[in-house]
């Protein structure tokens, strides 16, 4: 910290009243105590902002990310607290202070900066609120998994050559708006919950590159100012001026008609929900016409799931969350909501793909309904939850047959896949959280919404990379190729997964270790107990472990060396027949 002094200097002594000593020791008393109380509390903050480079300058002018930062003066302080936040949660796991850490951390920016940032909207990325406020880089990875990787692909452009700032920025804008969007009738608490949320995915992503602060400033700049356009291209600044110049003429005129459009827009759609639910909708679903899924009415979802209702929330999926609910005709069943401008390709890869395949180990369709902004499917509901909630739930525990029949159910699902008549299905997101668990504890595979269809005669079709970080093939994000062996990859992740109850990516660890890293270096010299989840309490074949253990390392090996979903299935058997027989001797 600097050196403070403090330089009093009596010119004109005669003309000058004499000072007291002892006013000037109780000044100078006071003031050293103040300074030394400030240089206290501004050592304990835990970040690193001490020396950001952006304080140096006199340009506190920047993007107040879409009206969360209510400060012009702010400019680059609240960047450069993200980013101190994202070098802690790399190292740490934490994302948000506590109030007692951002009151410290905050004095010293106070002091670096020179002016007060009280008013920068720091305040609300406060951890001790619930939700996502308290969420570790461990909680974004299980609950918020799918967005963090969506956002890392479309942000990926930043820094690529020969990749403009305006193109790279353009589709990582379009996903940032997708995941901090807000329902305009929704509370402001609630906007800033949704908020905090985005934010915490943010923090965890550029934590993954915290050693990289151009990428990540340049990053937070882009999503900050929000001015680059939606669509790829640009436009020229006569233009920009023009059109927002027009647009706050037209927010203008309808803030005047607002209360009437919306009265008229709620009679509006009440009115065409019950003609939806009477059969006179104009819901000619050209998109899917070729499917034999049944139709069912919006009415029927919304009693279904209680309208939407928050005790009905199970889980959130690639393209929405999904409600569980009972039909009329008292089938339980899974609704899976989706915002129809959003993942609307989404919708209707799930209804090809599922509504003409039926299969034990595949969570069957049942239904599907299209309206004017949002779609549903609704699923036959799996009572046991997800393997995931299995594996790392602490009241839940899986014996060792337990968990070869999971495998063996979630194999024989994927081998059905691969092996489609029609043309290979690949699913292309494999992972615990997609693998349910029914009410007679069969295992089935759900969530199609990223599934490829590939031509008999194919070895691969391209794609942009879509997965799950942790689950992804390397090879398959290096090409960019889809084919079957990249589920087997995933299926391999899995395994491991059932064999040690550890996460794909350990963030207990100094850096975050890849679960296939940790088996490697075990099977060059380690033991069954030490990679073995400790849940299993050692009871177990050895023999069936290990053959388990090998076939999960050639799953996730070479792609010219890894199996066929046949063979893991056959192995798997294998595995189980050898667990069974060492259950009756002992």
């Amino acid at each position: 910290m600097d050196k403070f002094t403090l330089n009093i200097h009596f010119s004109n002594r005669k003309k000058s009243k004499q000072v007291p000593f002892s006013s000037v020791f109780s000044f100078v008393s006071l003031t050293t105590i103040s300074l030394f109380l400030t240089q206290v509390s501004a050592s304990d903050c835990v970040l690193d902002i001490y020396h950001p480079s952006s304080w140096n300058t006199s340009d506190f002018v920047a993007g107040n990310w879409g009206g969360f930062v209510n400060n012009s003066n702010c400019g680059s302080v609240f960047d450069d607290y993200l980013y101190a936040l994202a070098q802690r949660a790399n190292h740490a796991q934490k994302i948000f202070l506590n109030s007692t850490e951002q009151k410290n951390c905050l004095l010293v920016m106070n002091n670096t900066v020179g002016k007060d940032v009280s008013g920068c909207g720091f305040e609300k990325l406060t951890s001790g609120g619930g939700g996502c406020s308290d969420f570790s880089t461990r909680d974004v990875y299980d609950n918020l998994g799918n967005t963090l990787n969506m956002l890392d692909e479309d942000c990926k452009l930043f820094g690529s050559p020969g990749v403009s700032g305006a193109k790279a920025c353009s589709a990582c804008l379009r996903r940032w708006e997708e995941i901090v969007a807000s329902a305009d009738n929704v509370s402001e608490i609630e906007k800033t919950k949704t908020m905090v949320c985005g934010f915490s995915v943010l923090i965890t992503l550029t934590g993954t590159r915290a050693d990289d602060g151009k990428w990540s400033h340049a990053l937070y700049k882009c999503l900050g100012d929000q001015n680059f356009p939606i669509k790829e291209g640009s436009r020229d600044n006569d233009n920009r001026k023009l059109s927002i110049g027009l647009w706050i003429l037209v927010g203008s005129l309808a803030a005047a008609t607002l209360v009437v459009i919306l009265v008229i827009w709620t009679l509006c759609k009440e009115k065409f929900k019950e003609s939806l639910s009477s059969g006179k909708e104009d819901n000619s679903c050209s998109t899917i016409e070729e499917t034999s899924c049944l139709r069912i009415s919006i009415k029927e979802v919304y009693l279904a799931t209680n309208n939407l209702d928050l005790s009905n929330f199970i889980g959130q999926g690639v393209a929405g969350k999904v409600y569980k609910g009972t039909l009329s005709n008292g089938h339980h069943v899974a609704v899976k909501h989706i915002i129809k401008d959003r993942h609307v390709d989404t919708f209707i890869r799930e209804v090809r793909s599922l509504s003409h395949i039926r299969h034990p180990n595949l969570v069957s369709l049942l239904g599907y309904c299209e309206a004017v902004d949002e779609c549903f499917l609704v699923y036959e509901l799996c009572h046991n939850g997800n393997l995931s909630e299995w594996l790392f739930g602490k009241d839940k525990t899986l014996l060792w047959v337990q968990r070869l029949q999971i495998a063996i159910d979630s194999a024989k699902g994927l081998l059905f896949l691969h092996t489609y008549p029609e043309g290979c299905i690949v699913h292309r997101d494999i992972k615990p959280t997609n693998i349910l668990i029914d009410a007679k504890f069969q295992a089935k595979l759900s969530d199609f919404g990223l599934s490829k269809v590939m031509d008999l005669d194919q070895s691969y079709v391209s794609s942009e990379v879509r997965g799950t970080l942790g689950y992804v093939d390397p090879e398959y994000r290096r090409s960019h190729h889809v084919n079957p062996s990249g589920d087997v990859y995933s299926f391999g992740i899995v395994l491991l997964q059932l064999l040690s109850g550890q996460r794909a990516i350990n963030l207990d660890l100094s850096r975050a270790i890849p679960l296939t890293k940790m088996a490697r270096s075990l099977s060059n010299g380690g033991t069954i107990e030490e990679f073995a989840d400790a849940k299993l309490e050692r009871e177990y074949s050895s023999e069936a472990f290990d053959l388990v253990f090998k076939l999960a390392l050639s799953c996730t090996g070479l792609k010219q060396q890894r199996p066929s979903m046949k063979q893991v299935v056959s192995r798997l058997e294998k595995a189980f027949d050898i667990s069974t027989q060492f259950n009756s001797v002992t």
